[in-house]
């Protein structure tokens, strides 16, 4: 059977499947990415993986892998096959494609940003399906995004396209680590809610998930914290729909597991903030922590797509 191997390397794990050509997942597993090793042992566990997965499509399948995709947190130069920098990995200029080639027996590799990866899966095949013009939003420890665009993903001029967590919603607020104030992602991301619901409830283990079930129970501070999130996001939102007009906007990451105690404070916060603007759908992610690896497995497909035969 043809299929490709998938992989989705993140800060603390690493997530891979063998995929076959209609989405079907044949084979997955799961590794810890190491990083504490640091960035060396990391690239080399990522080929080391790529390797079991190629034999054990082999073995079961009577065939190597077609081709395989690898999406990789950080700055990525998708169109060299190059890993720039990833903070939380360490590594710097990796050339992750001709190294995982190489490793594969010179099967086409195809390199990708994480969140462009699973965002190119939510609108293909998740939640933004049949959506020519879609905004993919993970909410996590950050805040990133996915402009699709008629089943593909806009990376930009220089690949940094989508760095909506980076739009500055309260000038002169908290500092970002990107050397700004008051950044999106400072103020709406889980980790920002955690700060503050941490501080407000006085309970420094305290996190969003914590805070978005005292909102649910009724609780004025949690509901405090929480809307002034809201309220953060849906001026990040409205500055992407002014400027992007997609038709669908999928929330994902670790925020959006509150389900309707955020989707629905949001959506009419939004509604609140447009003027002359259309109202884009807006809908939870739908393919989890599996949107990276799923993605990864259609960069993949679509490389033997493009490749003219010899």
């Amino acid at each position: 059977m043809k299929h490709v191997i998938a992989l989705d390397v993140g800060g603390t794990g690493m997530k891979a499947a063998l995929v076959a050509a209609d989405g079907t997942l044949l084979h997955e597993a799961r590794r810890a990415t190491g990083r504490e090793r640091g960035p060396d042992a990391v690239v080399e566990t990522i080929q080391e993986f790529a390797a079991e997965l190629l034999d054990t499509g082999r073995e079961r399948f009577g065939r190597p892998a077609s081709a395989a995709g690898v999406a990789v947190p950080g700055i990525v130069d998708a169109e060299n096959g190059i890993a720039v920098y990833a903070a939380n990995l360490g590594w710097r200029d990796v050339p992750m494609r001709a190294l995982l080639s190489s490793r594969l027996g010179g099967i086409p590799v195809a390199l990708g940003h994480d969140v462009r990866t699973g965002g190119l899966a939510e609108g293909r095949i998740g939640a933004g399906r049949g959506a020519d013009r879609f905004l993919f939003v993970p909410l996590g420890t950050g805040i990133a995004g996915a402009i699709g665009i008629a089943g593909r993903i806009e990376a930009g001029a220089h690949g940094y396209a989508g760095e909506i967590g980076h739009i500055v919603v309260r000038p002169g607020g908290p500092a970002c680590g990107c050397g700004q104030h008051g950044c999106l992602e400072t103020l709406a991301s889980a980790a920002a809610v955690s700060r503050a619901w941490a501080a407000a409830s006085g309970n420094p283990e305290a996190d969003a998930a914590d805070c978005a079930e005292a909102v649910a129970s009724g609780d004025a501070r949690a509901r405090e914290v929480w809307l002034a999130a809201v309220g953060a996001l849906a001026d990040g939102l409205v500055t992407a729909i002014t400027l992007l007009d997609p038709r669908t906007l999928i929330i994902g990451g670790g925020l959006a597991e509150a389900g309707e105690t955020l989707f629905t404070p949001l959506r009419t916060a939004v509604e609140e903030r447009v003027t002359f603007q259309r109202l884009p759908h807006i809908v939870p992610a739908a393919l989890g922590d599996t949107a990276g690896c799923l993605g990864a497995g259609l960069l993949a497909w679509d490389l033997l797509a493009t490749e003219v035969p010899a």
